[in-house]
């Protein structure tokens, strides 16, 4: 029987799921939750894992397929194999851990690299009265300062004015450098949830007010709890997000006021730099940040900082 022209395009469109034509697809090309988890009391024995639909419990990838790698970033570099294993592993039920059995880590540890967009939020723009910036502008933090989506903050006895930032993240899949903007999420593996941790006594008044001291503090960039693979998401730029200090909303936006969508970052910053498996993008922070209350709010031990968005999930994070 010979196809109509209309079901043979949709069958080439199918093909290109894991080819930089597929624009509108992650690098995953899935429907998944990915995580890295540790059993309790052997947090160095880090894992890969899938969530179950629910959250009944984790499927340990290395289980499942001896030879899947025990880390995000090395799974990711796997490519097509691993997320065709993961698929396999999901669809087996086999291998399952559960959720109590173990502790949830960064969905990604050990980048190469952590890029964050500042003043990416038309209405955090208007907060404090700042043009909306015409390029987007990046700065960093370390990869050490990542830290679990349930570890504690801790209070650096350098600053006196730390702040929150909820932003949506997100993972880059494969390498690439000059990336079309066209192109650009066929090279993202996924989504997180990000807090953007900052003193902001370094950021605004000290080292010349460069940024990168006062965003790098040890443990100033909570990440996860899962890295949620592009297809899951109906539209990345309508979710809302929220953060929560002591059960309190501070910050209540919505991505659909990003200024540079991730195709834009994507595309911008590869201009520049390699983009690598693993790298982690922070996509700026909505309106409601302590420093620009009046008067200006700052966390203290034993705050309880949440930051929630909507289909990928939240973090939670007690301060010391």
């Amino acid at each position: 029987m010979r196809l109509p022209c209309r079901s043979l395009i949709s069958l080439r469109r199918l093909s290109d799921v894991f080819s930089a034509a597929g624009v509108r697809r992650g690098v995953c090309g899935a429907t998944m939750r990915l995580v890295q988890f540790c059993r309790h009391g052997d947090e160095r024995g880090v894992r890969v894992g899938v969530e179950q639909a629910g959250g009944q419990g984790i499927i340990d990838l290395k289980t499942f397929d001896p030879s899947m790698p025990t880390t995000m970033r090395e799974f990711l570099e796997t490519g097509e194999r691993g997320i065709e294993c993961a698929q396999r592993a999901l669809t087996s039920g086999q291998c399952v851990v559960s959720r109590s059995e173990v502790k949830l880590l960064s969905p990604v540890t050990g980048p190469d690299k952590v890029v964050c967009v500042g003043m990416n939020y038309r209405d955090h723009c208007l907060e404090q009265n700042a043009p909306i910036p015409k390029e987007p502008i990046i700065f960093s933090k370390f990869p050490s300062s990542i830290t679990g989506p349930f570890d504690d903050i801790t209070l650096p006895a350098e600053s006196q004015e730390v702040d929150w930032e909820v932003e949506l993240a997100f993972v880059i899949g494969r390498k690439g450098k000059h990336i079309k903007e066209e192109d650009a999420l066929s090279y993202v593996a996924g989504f997180t949830v990000a807090n953007d941790v900052s003193a902001r006594d370094w950021q605004m008044k000290r080292n010349g007010k460069q940024w990168l001291l006062g965003k790098t503090f040890d443990t100033f960039c909570p990440l996860g709890p899962a890295l949620v693979t592009t297809d899951t998401i109906k539209d990345v730029h309508n979710l809302a997000v929220r953060c929560l200090v002591n059960g309190g909303v501070v910050q209540d936006s919505n991505t659909n006021q990003m200024i540079f969508k991730t195709e834009k970052l994507v595309a911008w910053v590869s201009q520049f730099v390699t983009l690598y498996p693993g790298d982690v993008f922070l996509t700026g922070t909505p309106p409601g940040v302590g420093v620009f209350r009046n008067p200006p709010v700052f966390l203290k031990k034993g705050d309880v900082v949440e930051c929630q968005i909507d289909e990928i999930g939240s973090i939670r994070n007690t301060v010391v």
